[in-house]
């Protein structure tokens, strides 16, 4: 399936490695330019040779640097003024207990996961809306409809940036500009085996017997493949896309029971 996005421009967040990555590659492989930003220099670097290597024929560009920053953002803004397509992504804050969480902790945590997203999208969306067109995709977390208790940094502040979009996305939608969210259940990543370590710490119980549990409990009695989630996000940003505005799509095999 054609998605009709070849040629356009993408910035991607986060994206060396997980999820982020997943997303970047699957953009790549339907003709996309994209500028991958994260942290980490060197694992960065590798993504992009990696996605260069394969898809000749696009532009990759990689700027290493902290995206929740202003000089993050502002460098990544440099490398991709005006992106057709917006990808958001940030690492999520630590598991822990909420009584041992600081002003500053929720402060960054509200940085990370939801003043970092609008800020993107408020440096990009009215050129969008200029060209008519425009995707943006935010990835949060599936625990915007399920929370976990031990995650209560971000399910704060990833239901704070969904309350946002839930109203911006039926602005822009008019002007071919849609704004989603990918809900990510447990896809096999960092992020899923640091949240095992924390729970683990919590229960006693090992972090690998944590795992096994949860693959087993699950539906699909599996983890999600990142690539299965790149596919979704590209789905997203396709031309014929327009229509989807405002929705929150969990990706979790059935991990989630009684999510509506």
């Amino acid at each position: 399936m054609d998605l009709g996005i070849k040629g356009r421009r993408a910035l991607v967040c986060a994206s060396s490695k997980g999820l982020g990555r997943a997303c970047a590659e699957a953009l790549a492989a339907e003709g996309v330019h994209v500028t991958m930003t994260a942290r980490g220099a060197e694992a960065l670097a590798a993504a992009a040779a990696a996605l260069r290597k394969a898809y000749p024929d696009v532009e990759i560009l990689e700027v290493a640097g902290d995206i929740t920053t202003p000089d993050g953002r502002a460098a990544a803004l440099k490398a991709c003024p005006e992106p057709d397509i917006l990808v958001n992504n940030a690492g999520g804050p630590p598991p822990g207990d909420f009584r041992n969480w600081t002003r500053d902790d929720w402060i960054k945590a509200l940085d990370a996961n939801m003043l970092t997203p609008i800020e993107l999208i408020k440096a990009t969306v009215d050129k969008m809306i200029e060209r008519k067109f425009g995707r943006i995709v935010n990835i949060t977390s599936a625990a915007v409809k399920a929370p976990i208790d031990v995650l209560g940094l971000s399910n704060g502040a990833r239901t704070g940036l969904t309350g946002f979009v839930a109203g911006l996305s039926r602005k822009t939608v008019r002007h071919n500009v849609t704004i989603n969210a990918l809900l990510p259940g447990p896809f096999d990543t960092d992020r899923l085996r640091g949240v095992a370590a924390g729970q683990a710490k919590a229960s006693g119980v090992s972090a690998e017997q944590i795992l096994q549990t949860r693959m087993n409990e699950n539906p699909a009695g599996r983890f999600g493949d990142p690539e299965e989630f790149g596919l979704a996000c590209a789905f997203l940003c396709g031309a014929r896309s327009g229509y989807i505005t405002g929705q929150n799509i969990l990706l979790d095999g059935g991990a989630f029971p009684g999510t509506l």
